[in-house]
Order: C-alpha cells, then structure tokens, then sequence
C-alpha cells in the first residue's frame, strides 16, 4: 500500500506536485494525468531521483522519504523509465542478472530468479541476445524482468506501454497483471493507453498540475466528466 499524505515536490518557484494526498491499495494501479500534471515527478519522488518539500509517504507501513534511492531499492522498490535502460553489449540474461547486485537475494538463487522472471516476459528464447540485438518490445520486456528479481515490494513502470502496437501490448498488460500474485508485487502503472490502464488497474490516481483530480474505482475515474474535460478531450 502507497500512502501519500501533504507530499509537496518543488523546482524552484516553481510546484510540481501540490500537497498530495492519496492511498493507493489495488494490486494494480493507475497514474494518469494530462501532459505536465505530475506523474513521473511523483515516480522521481517515490524512487528517490528527486526530494520532497513537504510531506509522508509510507510503503506497507514504512516511512520511504527518509531512505536513500539505494535504501529503497533495498527495501523493495523497482522503477522502469520512459526510455529503456537496457545494456547493448550484456545478454538479455545478464542485464536482468545484473540487478541482483543491488537487490537482497539468497545465496545461490539468483540463476533461479532471473530464468523465472525471463519466463514471465516471454524473454528465455532470446535470452543469450545482446540488448543491442532486441528490439523495443523485447527491451521493454528486459525492463519488466528486471523488476522482478530481489523481492520486489512495488514497481513503478513509466509509460511501459509507449511504442507498441496492440499485440505487444497484450502481451505487456498480461505479464503486468500477473505480478501480484506470481511476486507478491504492487504496481504503479503510468501510460497514456486508456484502455490499458482500464484493462489492468483496478484502481486510478488522476493528476492534474500537480493536484489530486480524481481517486477511486477506475472505470469510474474515467466516466467522471471533469477527467474527461481534463485528460480526455471531452
């Protein structure tokens, strides 16, 4: 559970995010918010790449803007960006491989931990590639694994989604929705996608320079006409 209270993020004069409040408790939920509302400075927040003015935040229970960005890694956080970060010259297996050296893991589990979250993308026939061989949907799908090693407690993914066509993105919301109960996981999810957010979050924080538009049931986040207005066009 993500519990959001007062969370104040500034640049400046300038208020990214404005006295946030928010509980986030669906194994999968949804950011959503017009260009410039917040969303991935709100992700920057939580993981740690940019500080707080003001403001809690707690993950299941424990105070996380105290921590430094390795603390968080450490307690369980995993975060994607909107351009993958995918090693060329590493196979797909070691870049996913590579980010147990950060990550808690039990001796000698690690060869088990990245076979099954390559398994869970879809990625063990292309494991011996280079990231430099894959194309993007592959490469998204690296970042999804790498999540998914070292006892993830949240995952941010920022705009997953972006690029593919609909078969991929098939295969994206399946393997997403699949990891709370396959790794015991939240998501956070941010994209543009409407029907994915639809399909796959239960739940949907709207944001909106920087304030809380709308929270609730996703479907009826949606339906709301003042997030229509806002995001929607309509």
């Amino acid at each position: 559970m993500i519990d959001i209270r007062g969370l104040t993020v500034a640049f400046g004069a300038v208020t990214v995010i404005d006295g946030l409040d928010a509980v986030l408790d669906a194994p999968v939920c949804g950011l959503i918010g017009p260009n410039g509302a917040g969303k991935t400075t709100l992700v920057n927040a939580l993981s740690g790449f940019v500080p707080a003015k003001a403001g809690e935040v707690h993950i299941d229970g424990t105070p996380l803007l105290g921590l430094s960005t390795a603390r968080r890694v450490r307690l369980g956080l995993r975060r994607s960006f909107q351009t993958e970060q995918v090693v060329e010259d590493l196979s797909a297996w070691d870049n996913v491989q590579a980010m147990l050296d950060h990550v808690p893991h039990a001796l000698g589990d690690a060869q088990r931990q990245v076979h099954r979250a390559l398994e869970h993308t879809g990625l063990l026939d292309c494991a011996a590639k280079s990231g430099g061989e894959l194309d993007l949907f592959r490469r998204r799908m690296v970042e999804v694994a790498k999540a998914l090693v070292g006892k993830p407690r949240l995952i941010l993914f920022d705009e997953p989604g972006a690029g593919l066509d609909e078969r991929e993105s098939r295969v994206l919301r399946d393997a997403i929705a699949a990891i709370p109960e396959q790794f015991g996981a939240q998501v956070l999810l941010i994209d543009h996608d409407v029907d994915l957010i639809a399909s796959l979050c239960t739940q949907t924080l709207v944001l909106d320079f920087g304030k809380r538009l709308a929270l609730g049931p996703t479907r009826t986040v949606l339906d709301d006409p003042v997030v229509r207005k806002a995001y929607l066009g309509s």
